[in-house]
């Protein structure tokens, strides 16, 4: 029987995942984005910038970042140029999260890097990376899940949830999501380039 009382108890279960540092971290954070950020106006998208790059985020030129957004550790966070993390979007990145250029995560939508393996008894904590490759359209109140890699010009609709990577210049809807149609590909036209 496991002691719930016992900090060196063998129930894994209330064991911490994090570190203290990390912890620590974590919360320094999350109250100076509280602070300096998440009261701003909207087109301040410069200044939110500068505080989440003080925090180590390797951000691109000309990105929106929204005031509401959440993001757990902006020292796993990195975009490219022209990316937009939109109100109310939540990044979970406890494997890191990388956004290429002219990537939008729409308002509300969830990106969620971690799980636990529910088949162990340690139920074990899963970390892993989202990537969304350029002009990616995460929709409004979509769900990316850990490890997914969303190909480039890639649409995941709104409410949408996905737990496997996303083909290029395919549209997805749906629980769980399934490619409905595809995106005609402007890139190929040659008129619009990085």
């Amino acid at each position: 029987m496991f002691d719930t009382h016992n900090p060196n108890s063998s129930d894994f279960y209330i064991r911490p995942v994090f570190s203290f540092r990390d912890k620590v971290r974590r919360l320094l954070w999350n109250i100076s984005w509280a602070i300096f950020c998440k009261w701003t106006p909207n087109p301040l998208h410069a200044w939110r910038i500068w505080v989440l790059r003080k925090f180590g985020a390797k951000l691109g030129e000309q990105n929106f970042i929204y005031p509401t957004c959440k993001i757990w550790a902006p020292w796993l966070l990195k975009t490219e140029d022209v990316v937009t993390i939109g109100p109310g979007v939540e990044i979970y990145n406890p494997g890191g999260v990388y956004l290429k250029h002219h990537s939008i995560l729409s308002q509300d939508a969830y990106l969620c890097g971690a799980t636990h393996n529910y088949n162990s008894i340690e139920f074990t904590y899963i970390k892993k990376e989202i990537m969304l490759e350029p002009y990616v359209w995460i929709c409004a109140k979509a769900i990316v899940l850990p490890g997914v890699h969303c190909g480039e010009g890639s649409v995941l609709g709104a409410g949408t949830i996905t737990s496997k990577d996303l083909l290029p210049w395919m549209v997805y809807a749906g629980n769980p999501a399934k490619p409905v149609r595809e995106r005609h590909n402007f890139l190929e036209s040659g008129i619009l380039q990085k």
